[in-house]
């Protein structure tokens, strides 16, 4: 049985897009213009040397965020293993978070911060067999059989 694309499903395919553009994008941006070692120097290291982290920490989070960044928002545009790309791009928003306020307590997660969690948590809220646009369930309709 085919199911109909209802409001729910368009939300979702719009939420996991926008979302999934955002992190895509700057992704893109630090793997293949700005470069990982530029990203994990400018951004990680030159900022919290003289903090408790340890540099051999912020040079590997440095470097593998864009990575991550990068695939995670291509599998939520695709709606590709969902879950697990929502649980990626929630922790790199949790370390940014932790480092703004580490330098500035009363940062203002208002421009960034605040947009991609709303999305973050309204794709992570509504049950995944709700997301009929998804490759997640195009997949799992295509294992089940014909019968579905």
């Amino acid at each position: 049985m085919r199911e109909r694309l209802d409001g729910m499903t368009w939300a979702l395919l719009y939420a996991r897009w926008i979302l999934g553009l955002m992190f895509l994008m700057a992704g893109f941006y630090k793997v293949f213009e700005l470069g990982v070692g530029e990203h994990a120097r400018r951004f990680f290291i030159e900022g919290y040397r003289d903090t408790w982290i340890p540099e051999w920490l912020l040079w590997t989070v440095g470097m593998a965020i864009p990575y991550v960044e990068l695939v995670a928002g291509g599998m939520l545009c695709l709606g590709y293993r969902v879950r697990g790309a929502c649980l990626a791009v929630g922790s790199i928003l949790v370390i940014v978070t932790y480092g703004h306020l580490m330098k500035e307590p009363f940062f203002s997660i208002t421009d960034q911060i605040l947009p991609r969690l709303v999305l973050l948590l309204f794709i992570l809220s509504v049950p995944s067999e709700r997301d009929q646009s998804s490759l997640d369930v195009l997949l799992e309709r295509r294992a089940s059989g014909p019968d579905r």
